[in-house]
């Protein structure tokens, strides 16, 4: 995307959060679309909040279901208000707060036979991961490899995060991949 469609999409974000705790209104989605139509076309983004280089809040979308403005609008303020794992973002911390935003591209299902062979396929640091077995399912977005380097540290944890083992990846898991496009 172009770099002024970037400044727009993280001027959009930052007024999500603040229009919700403020009330007062929000870039429009008139003005977004007239200048980038883009923002119509159904996108799957996650907003990342963090605080002090800690996570403060994480939603989003896996599936493009809503159009991109909406998309982000929902998943800023969902992230800064409704994450529960963590409080409310509040009016005083807003200022320490840092917003990563991830445009995801569609998750493709990967066919493996092995491990091995999953681990292949798998792009460490560029691929985001959906793991899906029997109802259950979690996802990592790219970034989490930095954190979590390990290709088996990686998938064990993502496991964990859905409630169940990572001999699921034995089991018949069903693997997705998809890449993000950040804007910090």
């Amino acid at each position: 995307m172009p770099n002024h469609m970037n400044n727009q999409i993280k001027d959009l974000v930052k007024s999500a959060i603040y229009s919700k705790l403020t009330n007062i209104n929000l870039i429009s989605k008139f003005d977004c679309v007239k200048q980038y139509p883009q923002f119509v076309l159904p996108k799957a983004t996650f907003i990342t909040l963090k605080k002090q280089g800690r996570l403060r809040g994480c939603i989003g979308s896996l599936v493009a279901h809503r159009e991109f403005y909406n998309d982000l609008v929902i998943n800023s303020q969902k992230a800064a208000f409704e994450d529960p794992r963590f409080k409310p973002v509040n009016a005083e911390e807003l200022d320490q707060i840092s917003i990563e935003i991830s445009i995801l591209s569609e998750a493709v299902l990967q066919s493996y036979t092995s491990i091995e062979d999953l681990k292949s396929n798998v792009k460490v640091g560029i691929d985001g991961i959906i793991l899906k077995y029997k109802d259950k399912q979690a996802t990592f977005l790219p970034q989490v490899w930095e954190d979590i380097p390990s290709f088996e540290d990686f998938f064990a944890q993502l496991s964990r995060k859905g409630g169940f083992d990572i001999s699921c990846l034995n089991d018949g898991a069903l693997v997705y991949k998809y890449q993000v496009q950040k804007i910090k």
